[in-house]
């Protein structure tokens, strides 16, 4: 018993040694009201509707923070949208663009659609990562 005690300890403490943290940072926010919808995706979620983690975040300054806890280290990407009037939908005009503001990691930009996961994803290491997006 008392070999089998540490081994068990050691077991459920080595995932979270790998674990990181991640900051993320939105900032250049225009209009104080509403919330940014943030999603984080893996490269296999990117493509569909299911991220990894999600924030929402009111708006109460040109800035708002957030960190994501224990993310295994790897490359991730960010969408976001400024939901302004916090219906929980990201609004478009009749012809499908939208009509709140947007955006994604690494500033990439889109071209008739979401950006490319190769323009948006970004490394969260071992250490933690720090990243900050600028809305548009």
């Amino acid at each position: 018993m008392k070999i089998v005690t540490p081994l068990i300890a050691a077991l459920l403490i080595t995932p979270f040694a790998s674990a990181a943290d991640l900051t993320v940072t939105i900032d250049n926010i225009q209009m104080l009201e509403g919330t940014i919808m943030l999603g984080l995706y893996d490269e296999a979620a990117y493509s569909g509707d299911g991220a990894v983690a999600g924030a929402t975040l009111k708006v109460e300054a040109n800035a708002v923070t957030t960190t994501f806890e224990g993310l295994a280290p790897g490359e991730y990407a960010m969408r976001l949208f400024h939901d302004l009037n916090d219906d929980g939908e990201m609004n478009t005009n009749p012809f499908g663009m939208p009509v709140e503001p947007y955006a994604f990691s690494n500033d990439a930009r889109g071209r008739f659609g979401p950006a490319k996961w190769e323009a948006a994803k970004f490394t969260v290491g071992a250490d933690g990562t720090s990243h900050t997006i600028t809305m548009q």
